[in-house]
């Protein structure tokens, strides 16, 4: 089978916005490529500093969620200028890909026209800053889906569109794990004497575990994060993600920390009963973050407690 490394990357072309569909096509007409994926459009908001993390992480992601890339780099200069190209895919296949660089304002009415028409439009907020102007506002207008820090940004979710975090997303196993230490009835019965959370996070972005303290506390019927604590650690895991669980009462204590590779190691103890094992939680690339999120949307109700209570949280230290 032909692998990404056998196919060679088309463009980048410079290009106008008018003149960006005629240049794809003049790419595609290079490649032996007969049919085309007409799938979704995915909008990469970001500015230079992160435009190659971001162009890594599109790079990373398959043809079926969509199969065009738009990446808007938000501090360029008042002209646009518009980039073109194809990149390869696994299994001899390209994307397509437009770089425009421009202000918010220019980008505004530049990226509409470039759209797909009649397909799935995701949108990622892929900067660290909140978004100014209407930019943003625009977008998720037409977007089927907004992947954000939501908390970062202040993104609430909303009904028109399914909106996804992408820590939410990398905690994902963190989140199954746990829950598969109260599989068994006798430490399901544990439960209710916990009134303790600790939970511990790699480097300074404690917006995922503050996610993941969210759902816990949901989880547990509390009304808020008094009882929670997020603490930086290093684990050897990418920022953000997470390295250790903890959950306490009175007489009883369970953990959940990571170990070497993907491996994680859990404890279950209280009264008469100690348990130990080993169980997997993988790592998760952004890239494979961003195709999780777009190919398995995050059962809304249960995202939307957490982020409630997350987003009081931060509320209240404010």
């Amino acid at each position: 089978m032909t692998t990404a490394t056998d196919l060679r990357p088309l463009g980048p072309v410079d290009t106008t916005v008018r003149r960006a569909q005629a240049t794809l096509d003049e790419l595609w007409a290079q490649t032996d490529v007969e049919t085309r994926a007409y799938t979704g459009n995915i909008v990469a908001l970001t500015v230079k500093k992160h435009r190659e993390r971001v162009e890594e992480a599109l790079a990373g992601l398959e043809g079926r969620y969509a199969g065009r890339q738009i990446i808007g780099v938000m501090d360029g200069q008042q002209e646009v200028v518009v980039q073109a190209s194809l990149v390869p895919q696994r299994g001899g296949l390209y994307i397509e890909r437009l770089t425009l660089e421009a202000s918010p304002e220019q980008l505004q009415g530049a990226i509409l026209p470039l759209l797909r028409p009649a397909t799935v439009n995701h949108v990622w907020w892929g900067a660290d800053t909140k978004p100014e102007g209407v930019l943003l506002r625009e977008l998720t207008d037409i977007a089927d889906q907004v992947i954000a820090d939501s908390l970062t940004l202040d993104i609430p979710p909303a009904r028109h569109y399914a909106l996804a975090d992408l820590g939410w997303s990398r905690s994902a196993g963190w989140r199954e794990a746990l829950a598969q230490l109260f599989d068994s009835p006798d430490a399901a019965r544990q439960l209710p004497k916990v009134d303790r959370l600790v939970v511990r996070y790699a480097g300074r972005n404690e917006l995922p575990a503050r996610l993941f303290a969210g759902w816990v506390a949901s989880t547990l019927g509390w009304r808020d994060l008094s009882g929670a604590e997020l603490r930086p650690a290093r684990c050897g895991r990418e920022n953000g993600d997470l390295c250790s669980v903890e959950l306490i009462g009175e007489g009883v204590h369970f953990s959940l920390a990571a170990s070497e590779g993907d491996i994680a190691r859990t404890r279950c103890e209280w009264p008469d009963m100690s348990r130990a094992t080993e169980i997997n939680v993988p790592r998760m690339t952004l890239a494979e973050g961003l195709a999780r999120v777009m190919a398995r949307p995050e059962r809304r109700e249960v995202f939307e407690r957490a982020w409630t209570l997350a987003k009081a949280s931060l509320e209240g230290k404010g």
